[in-house]
């Protein structure tokens, strides 16, 4: 027996909605998965503008120059004109030592002056006497009075009068030669700061001894140093050497003044490295008129190795590796979705990169780079939370 199934109009209308429900159900989760299988991202923007690669080296402050003040002569430290801290001009006198024993040598030449001028004036009358005896001898030998033998013997002892008076004059020489040295050797006991080249001034840094020791010829008594300008010394390895020319400019900042910036110019570059650290010295000349800066202090160099005027820049974390290559992702604003692009790597300025290349512009991907192929649908959670 069959039975039909009638269905009212009002039921009919309520099948057919629940049909095109069922319909769009399906395609909203056809969407949603869609959109699920899109890669979540964070990007940045490519910029343009200037950037810089610097590096910063450790370092140290030493005297532009240093003169070790020393004595020529021994003696004991009777006064000392000048202590730590203290100023020092050129030629000034900054020890004395016990002057006694020298002056005495300086008499003592003196006097044997005085005895070798009697021997040479007592040497010329006698050569005088010789002489008048010679003359003499010689009328009486042509008259035949004398004798040959006579003759010759005044003619010997005339010689030998010659002979001193060359003597007493070249005892003379040597006295006033003693006389001269002794005197020297008494200016010597005045010890003075007379350094040669650079600046008039400088500065007593240490002193090595006190009045009254007793000193030998060249014991350091003291150093000066020069202060302006100073020298700061950094160590600079292979990769950035070759960067480096004299006349570069530095910035240099020290603990002793937070937040001041010293100015400088790297005045000499060492030609060879330094066979355990491969480092090379590199001295930078500093400007340092007020003596704030001072030898020894711990310096931090900073110096521009490197600029770009209008430079394409983007975060060192759009940096991705794929097949040995470096490259970046660049998102396609119109469909979301990103493709890889090899680039080359220019300065990089901590967090910044200059990539080389031409036409990059818009967003790159900054995170989440291993999730995506070329081509990959992306979107990023910071567009949708900002609307």
């Amino acid at each position: 027996m069959k039975h039909s199934i009638e269905l009212s109009p009002i039921r009919f209308f309520l099948l057919i909605l629940a049909v095109a429900e069922a319909i769009a159900g399906c395609s909203a989760d056809a969407k949603k998965r869609q959109s699920n299988n899109a890669a979540a991202v964070e990007a940045a923007a490519i910029i343009h503008g200037r950037i810089v690669l610097q590096r910063t080296f450790n370092g140290s402050l030493e005297a532009a120059a240093e003169f070790v003040v020393s004595p020529k002569v021994s003696g004991r430290v009777e006064r000392i004109y000048v202590d730590l801290g203290d100023p020092v001009k050129r030629e000034q006198v900054v020890v004395e030592l016990d002057d006694d024993e020298y002056r005495q040598r300086v008499v003592q030449a003196e006097a044997d002056l005085a005895v070798a001028t009697a021997n040479r004036v007592e040497a010329q009358n006698a050569l005088e006497i010789a002489r008048r005896e010679i003359e003499r001898v010689s009328t009486l030998r042509e008259r035949g009075i004398a004798s040959e033998t006579r003759l010759d013997s005044v003619r010997a002892t005339f010689q030998a009068a010659e002979a001193r008076l060359e003597v007493a004059g070249a005892q003379i020489t040597r006295a006033r030669a003693a006389v001269r040295g002794a005197r020297i050797q008494l200016s010597y006991t005045r010890v003075a700061a007379n350094w040669t080249a650079g600046d008039d001034q400088r500065v007593v840094a240490e002193r090595f001894v006190d009045e009254g020791e007793t000193v030998s010829a060249n014991t350091a008594l003291m150093s000066v140093v020069e202060l302006n300008p100073i020298i700061g010394v950094i160590f600079v390895p292979e990769r950035d050497y070759a960067r480096l020319r004299v006349g570069q400019s530095v910035s240099l900042a020290t603990d002793v003044y937070p937040g001041y910036r010293f100015e400088g110019q790297i005045q000499r570059i060492a030609p060879i490295f330094r066979p355990g650290s491969r480092q090379a010295r590199v001295e930078v000349q500093i400007d340092n008129p007020e003596h704030r800066l001072k030898p020894g202090l711990f310096i931090l160099a900073t110096i521009e190795l490197e600029r770009a005027e209008n430079a394409t820049i983007v975060p060192r974390a759009a940096l991705t590796e794929r097949a040995n290559a470096t490259g970046i992702f660049l998102i396609d604003a119109e469909d979301k979705r990103v493709f890889w692009r090899e680039v080359k790597v220019g300065i990089r300025d901590g967090e910044r990169v200059q990539i080389l290349g031409q036409g990059l512009s818009g967003r790159v991907v900054t995170l989440g780079q291993q999730l995506l192929d070329n081509g990959s649908s992306v979107f990023i959670p910071a567009d949708r939370s900002s609307r």
